[in-house]
Formats: C-alpha cells, sequence, structure tokens
C-alpha cells in the first residue's frame, strides 16, 4: 500500500462515509470496465461473490453444480451455501482447471450451473466449458478469485458467465476482506444488489431474503489505485513467472507451469509440480527450501473433498479424481511477486537447485 491508497483511504474518513458509498461507485465502475461488462456489483468477499451469484441465478435445491475438486474450500462453501449438490469433474494436468471432456461427463439434466475456476491466474478453458454450459441450459459462474486481469482469447475472465473476483489480502488486488462480482445482465445485477443489502431496494422495503455483503468505502480506496496499477504488476508478475521459467528449465524432477494458447496468466501463483523423478519429494523441498530462507506454499495439499465434513455431506458426491488427486501431491508454489528483484529471483533458482541436487 502506497501514498495513493493511503489519500484515499483519508478521504473517505474525512467524509464521514464508511460503507457502500462513492468509493464503493467508483470501484464498480473501474471493475466492469476491467473485465468489458456492463455491470460489477461490489460484496463484502469473494465467498459472498459465489453465493451471490449462485442464488441471483436461482441455483439451489434439488441441482447439481459442476466444478474442479483442486481449488479452495470457499467454492465448495458456496454451493452447499444455496442448498446445491457439488459434483466433480477432474483437472487438465498442465494448467489445473477444468477438463473440458470430464466436464461434460459429468454433466447431467440436474446440472443447474457450471463453476470453472482459473486458478493461480490462468483462465480455464471457456470456449469449451462456455459451450457446454450453454448446451446443457446450465448457469455459468466463474471463480475468478485468482484472476484479476486475466483473459481467455482476449477476452476478459468475468465475462464469459457470472464473475466472482477476491480482494483477499494476498490477491492481485488486495484490500484484506471483499470481493466482486461482474455480469452483462441487468436483471442479474439488479437482484445482486438487492441481496447484498439484506433484501432491501431502499431502507425498509424488502424484496427477498437477503445478506449483510455490503463492501466498505475504505476498503474500495484501497483497490482503485491497486486497480490502476494492475496491468503493470501483472506484467511484472509475467515477467518474474518467465525469468524463474527459464532459470529452472531442465531441473529434474520439476516441472513448471504451462501457460496454454489464448491465454494470459497473471501470475497469482507460480506453481511447480515436483514429480517422483525428483530426488526429494515436494515436502521435503519446501523443507529445504524454508531451510535457505526461500518462502513456498502449498495450493492445495488435498482435494476439496478429502476433508471428513465434505466427504461426509449428503450433498458432496465424492468420486475418484485421480488427476486432481495426483497434482494435490506434486504443486509447490514459489515466489513471484512484482517487488521480487533480479537477484531475489537468481537466488531462487540457485536455491530450487541446490535443494534438488542435495
Amino acid at each position: 500500500m502506497g501514498e495513493a491508497e493511503e489519500r484515499l483511504v483519508l478521504d473517505v474518513l474525512r467524509s464521514g462515509h464508511l460503507v457502500q458509498g462513492p468509493m464503493v461507485d467508483r470501484l464498480e465502475e473501474a471493475f466492469a470496465a476491467l473485465c468489458s461488462v456492463r455491470h460489477a456489483v461490489a460484496v463484502s468477499s469473494g465467498t459472498a461473490a459465489l453465493v451471490a451469484a449462485l442464488e441471483a441465478l436461482g441455483v439451489g435445491d434439488g441441482e447439481e453444480v459442476v466444478t474442479t475438486p483442486f481449488t479452495f474450500a470457499a467454492t465448495l462453501n458456496a454451493i452447499l451455501e444455496v442448498g446445491a449438490t457439488a459434483r466433480f469433474a477432474d483437472i487438465d494436468a498442465d494448467d489445473f482447471t477444468l477438463d473440458p471432456g470430464e466436464l461434460e461427463r459429468q454433466m447431467s439434466d440436474r446440472t443447474g450451473a457450471v463453476m470453472p475456476v482459473h486458478l493461480y491466474g490462468q483462465p480455464a478453458a471457456m470456449d469449451e466449458i462456455s459451450a457446454l454450459a450453454e448446451r446443457h441450459r446450465a448457469a455459468l459462474v466463474e471463480d475468478a478469485a485468482q484472476a484479476h486481469g486475466a483473459s481467455f482469447q482476449g477476452r476478459p475472465v468475468g465475462s464469459f458467465g457470472v464473475g466472482c473476483f477476491s480482494f483477499y489480502a494476498t490477491k492481485n488486488v488486495a484490500t484484506g476482506e471483499g470481493g466482486i462480482i461482474t455480469t452483462d445482465d441487468a436483471e442479474i445485477a439488479d437482484r445482486l444488489r438487492v441481496l447484498r443489502d439484506q433484501g432491501m431496494r431502499a431502507k425498509y422495503e424488502y424484496e427477498i431474503p437477503g445478506h449483510n455483503y455490503r463492501l466498505t468505502d475504505i476498503q474500495a480506496a484501497l483497490a482503485l489505485p491497486q486497480l490502476e496499477r494492475l496491468g503493470e504488476l501483472n506484467a511484472r508478475r509475467a515477467r518474474n513467472a518467465a525469468v524463474l521459467s527459464d532459470g529452472l528449465l531442465g531441473a529434474p524432477g520439476l516441472v513448471t507451469p504451462v501457460v496454454k494458447s489464448g491465454r494470459t496468466h497473471v501470475f497469482h501463483q507460480y506453481t511447480v509440480r515436483v514429480t517422483p523423478e525428483a530426488k526429494v519429494d515436494r515436502d521435503e523441498l519446501a523443507t529445504r527450501l524454508r531451510g535457505l530462507e526461500i518462502g513456498t506454499g502449498i495450493y492445495y495439499p488435498t482435494v476439496v473433498y478429502d476433508a471428513e465434513c465434505f466427504r461426509q455431506h449428503p450433498r458432496v458426491i465424492v468420486e475418484p479424481m485421480p488427476v486432481a488427486e495426483q497434482t494435490a501431491r506434486e504443486v509447490l508454489s514459489l515466489p513471484v511477486h512484482p517487488w521480487l528483484t533480479d537477484a531475489d529471483l537468481d537466488r531462487v533458482v540457485a536455491s530450487i537447485r541446490q535443494a534438488l541436487s542435495a
């Protein structure tokens, strides 16, 4: 956070208008422009965005939502919160997103929505996924929590269906907590605005049961300057990712990220796979890197249905997902953020090669 964020936050504090005011309006306008859509509706979190999107689309009891098993629990929690049943389709081993062939195999006349996740900042195969959703007359909800500014064949994520983004503290645009929903559908946008404010169109005029999903003007003030710099910051992430991939080329047992043709990857995470061909496994590599003062993260150590609370849930359909399950055992995310120097990147590469050869 810099001086621009500080100035806008002070403007909010001095205005006395803290919740869902002019800063939120400005953020919604700017984010709609980023995603090339007519409407953006700010909410209190990325999870709230997913829940509200499903509710606004009328997806709920008796319907299935097909999504990826390789995701954060928020994706699954949102499905369960609206009363729908979660069904999974396996992923593509190269890009970690929904495999369209596996998705088609899991869809049926019970499918109310498809929820691809643009994982780590790379878009899913939205041409095939969009076509499948249309063919099955299913709603399309994009979990774009990690993909601010990403695009598929020149089209921004969040513009194919109803897009759901997070402003959590680690995201490419971060406000601590917060989220936003994008859509071209005026009726859906109107319903979302009512849902986020306790179901009120005006004060004490209740139209539907709703939520307190409002975003504060302070959070919007933090987001606006970051949004202005997003193109530059994402370009730095992509450049850092390219340097890492070049430096790690040929490292035994290490598979660097694949950017599929026609996709703009914004590298929320730079995630490698540590395969059985490596001299050490993923967990040992992470331990060795920690000893060399190189930070790592595991997103995610298991498939989402592996937790007992989900495995035993009556509305979670658990089937073997071999690609996702293997991927969860192998992934490791490395530093890629925009403030890395060339020396930092060189040290990351050298440390990984040292840890793999020890």
